[in-house]
């Protein structure tokens, strides 16, 4: 007889526990049976789930929805433009494309980008590779703010001819379109 009893209440509990709205306070969209639904109707019950659920942490919103970095400009040096730009990409995703010199094929510039993924890497920058022609590549940076550090380190790789960041080009300082190669070569 407990048990049954047990049961009962048990059952009753969820009816008790959750919020019903009469069917006259309802809104016209929710009167209507779930297969009639159009995708407003179901953005509308969506947003009135999340309405419910506490607000998510800074880090786990997507990247669009999360506060700026503060950047704190005392501590950065007015005369390198780079340490702002540094700054304000810290956190952020950022793509930087790296160009091959030396006209290499495909598989031979796959090589070099994925051994300088590699150093990177090794020296705790975080990059992801993608081949997007015969000799270019993009390294996507998870925190924009070491794509400079990467910058620094592939340009002075002998195969670089050059790495884009924000639309500026950086040459490569062994590429030949660069004036201090022509200098290098000829000490």
């Amino acid at each position: 007889m407990r048990l049954l009893l047990l049961f009962a209440l048990v059952a009753l509990v969820p009816k008790t526990l959750t919020k019903r709205a009469e069917d006259d306070k309802k809104p016209e969209w929710a009167k209507k049976d779930i297969r009639d639904f159009t995708d407003a109707d179901m953005e509308r019950l969506l947003d009135q789930w999340e309405e419910d659920e506490e607000p998510l942490e800074p880090d786990e919103l997507p990247e669009h929805l999360r506060p700026q970095p503060k950047i704190d400009l005392s501590n950065l040096d007015s005369k390198n433009p780079e340490d702002l730009l540094k700054a304000s990409k810290k956190g952020r995703t950022l793509m930087t494309f790296v160009s091959v010199g030396g006209d290499p094929t495909r598989e031979e510039a796959d090589t070099i980008t994925k051994l300088w993924q590699t150093s990177l890497w090794n020296n705790h920058i975080q990059a992801e590779r993608y081949m997007v022609d015969d000799n270019r590549a993009i390294f996507l940076f998870k925190d924009g703010s070491q794509a400079w550090d990467a910058k620094d380190f592939l340009i002075k790789q002998t195969r670089c001819k050059g790495v884009t960041i924000e639309n500026k080009e950086y040459p490569g300082e062994w590429s030949t379109s660069n004036d201090s190669t022509k200098e290098k070569q000829e000490l």
